[in-house]
């Protein structure tokens, strides 16, 4: 019986966008009407500057994943391409490029041709595009995925300092928002980390540290902006 095994590497493609629009959705929204709280604005348009920064930074972060990993997956498509043309030009060429690939990682050479051989009358264009090219089917490009995990995570990340704005007075709504804000980022840095395999702990603390200073500066700059006008 195959045994089979799961590696933390078949989640990097969703895990990155995902972490990516949570942790920018809470920053970003709770910043935003930190800010607009800051410069003397009334609780309800400070609501309104929340759902509106959430409906904009969704879109926009649904837009941005999938421009640019759809580049990725055009250079992806490109090279592939080019090797089907030169697996049908030049096979032996081909197999010999990959035999000397294994005999670089320490392979017999008798063996290393014999491997290249046998690999390449199962699926040529598999075993190039994964030991020459370095692309496998668990981190192949993922444009539309990509595009919406980070929509529908900044979404989730933005409703949380939205509904501590909607459950606090407005004498205590920055105390609350940057609190609980605090809170979620510190818990959304260690689920990623251990979902990574990585610290707990410093991944809370490394995410929770940037979020802190993103949203002092920008309740600088909006207590700066309403004592000025």
């Amino acid at each position: 019986m195959r045994h089979k095994e799961r590696h933390r590497s078949e989640r990097i493609g969703w895990l990155r966008a995902a972490v990516l629009g949570a942790n920018d959705g809470i920053v970003s929204t709770a910043s935003l009407v930190l800010g607009v709280a800051a410069a003397g604005a009334a609780r309800s348009d400070v609501i309104i500057a929340g759902v509106a920064g959430l409906v904009a930074g969704a879109m926009s972060m649904a837009a941005g994943e999938y421009v640019s990993v759809s580049s990725q997956s055009d250079t992806e498509e490109a090279d592939l391409a080019r090797e089907r043309q030169e697996l049908a030009t030049d096979d032996k060429a081909e197999q010999a490029e990959l035999a000397g690939i294994y005999i670089a990682r320490g392979v017999e050479p008798a063996l290393a041709k014999q491997v290249a051989f046998q690999l390449m009358a199962h699926d040529a264009l598999g075993a190039h595009s994964r030991d020459e090219l370095g692309i496998s089917d668990v981190q192949r490009a993922r444009p539309v995925q990509a595009a919406f995990a980070s929509a529908g995570t900044f979404s989730m990340g933005a409703a949380m300092p939205l509904l501590s704005v909607l459950l606090a007075s407005r004498s205590t709504l920055a105390t609350v928002v940057t609190g609980t804000s605090l809170v979620f980022l510190a818990i959304l840095g260690g689920v990623a980390a251990r979902a990574g395999g990585a610290r707990t702990t410093a991944g809370a603390l490394r995410v929770t540290f940037w979020g802190a200073l993103a949203m002092a500066l920008t309740y600088g700059v909006g207590a700066l902006f309403g004592a000025v006008v």
